[in-house]
């Protein structure tokens, strides 16, 4: 007789308990910017809807800003350090290759317990964790999940780049995602789009140093038309399905949060989706610029805080970006 495997037995639904945000000290406004490249300051906020984003010193690391975004989260959800099973961490600026960033923040933050691991899903990272914690709470593989979305896109900015150089800015947000006995995150629809994959990477990759070390420090590119094309025409059927698989409409939102990439691509998303005026939708591009995989959380953060959007109320969130790569999915604010 074959030997039975006992399977896991993990909690009949998962939801967000408590987010937090960490937002670097510096300011970086368009007209210091504009001191670089020539551009000026009603240029970029036409275009993008930036007026100034952070930039983190030297002792605002990525280690450093996941710490204090996670401890903001856990205290928010009431959970400690030690209960959490599962650390997943999006970056795409943690630049060492091995180990990972979530080994050394679960560590920092007293979860001896939990594994972690880091992803690679750029803006969209945020969102791919989540799905990944749900999974890992339903499955049975851990009870608590932090979700960490953190960059320093000013690492790999180049400021002589008119195109790029005002487009980066740096942050982490957190979120504990959680056993519930009701739905609280719907399904995931999520993939990738590796026809495009060159609109968005570096300059060069690193192991070109080894024969070019003159080259000096790689930094991000993009293709913005065409990027701006991809997101504001084929985010939305994503959106739209995620509203769908979650079961509601619309009419039903609390919040709209996407991804802060372009303030007129989340206006394109919202005309396409007949988003009702009385949904409020998160541009908090305006004072953060891009921030990658942390750009969610931290508009999550900001607008529950400020009462901008409900406690318990129901939010789409989605992002996209290099790859190129999307998720989106609707969700139960913490």
């Amino acid at each position: 007789m074959p030997v039975q495997i006992q399977s896991p037995t993990g909690a009949p639904h998962a939801r967000i308990l408590g987010v937090g945000g960490y937002r670097p000290s510096r300011v970086v406004t368009n007209e210091q910017i504009c001191q670089v490249i020539d551009s000026t300051d009603e240029w970029i906020t036409t275009r993008t809807g930036i007026r100034e984003r952070r930039w983190a010193t030297a002792e605002e690391t990525v280690a450093m800003m996941s710490v204090s975004a996670a401890g903001k989260a856990l205290a928010a959800a009431g959970i400690e350090a030690e209960q959490i099973g599962l650390v997943i961490i999006s970056t795409v600026t943690h630049l060492a290759q091995t180990p990972s960033l979530a080994a050394m923040v679960a560590n920092e933050l007293g979860a001896l317990n939990a594994a972690a691991f880091d992803i690679s899903a750029a803006c969209a990272g945020f969102c791919h964790g989540l799905a990944l914690a749900q999974d890992a709470v339903r499955g049975g593989s851990a009870e608590h999940v932090l979700v960490i979305g953190v960059e320093r896109l000013s690492d790999l900015t180049d400021m002589n780049d008119r195109s790029t150089a005002f487009i980066f800015g740096d942050g982490a947000g957190a979120a504990v995602v959680g056993p519930s006995d009701t739905p609280a995150i719907g399904p995931v629809v999520w993939g990738a789009d590796g026809a495009q994959y060159e609109a968005i990477g570096q300059t060069f990759d690193w192991d070109a140093l080894r024969e070019q070390p003159e080259l000096g420090f790689p930094a991000l590119r993009m293709s913005g038309q065409q990027v701006f094309r991809w997101a504001s025409y084929q985010m939305v059927p994503v959106a739209k399905t995620a509203l769908e698989r979650a079961g509601i409409t619309a009419d039903d939102l609390d919040a709209f949060i996407p991804h802060q990439a372009n303030m007129r691509i989340t206006d394109a998303m919202i005309k396409a989706l007949k988003l009702p005026e009385h949904v409020p939708v998160a541009r908090d591009i305006a004072r953060t610029g891009n921030t990658s995989a942390a750009s969610i959380p931290l508009a999550m953060e900001r607008m529950l805080e400020e009462g901008e959007a409900p406690h318990d109320g129901v939010a789409l969130l989605i992002g996209f970006g290099a790859g190129l790569v999307y998720a989106a999915q609707v969700v139960v604010l913490p």
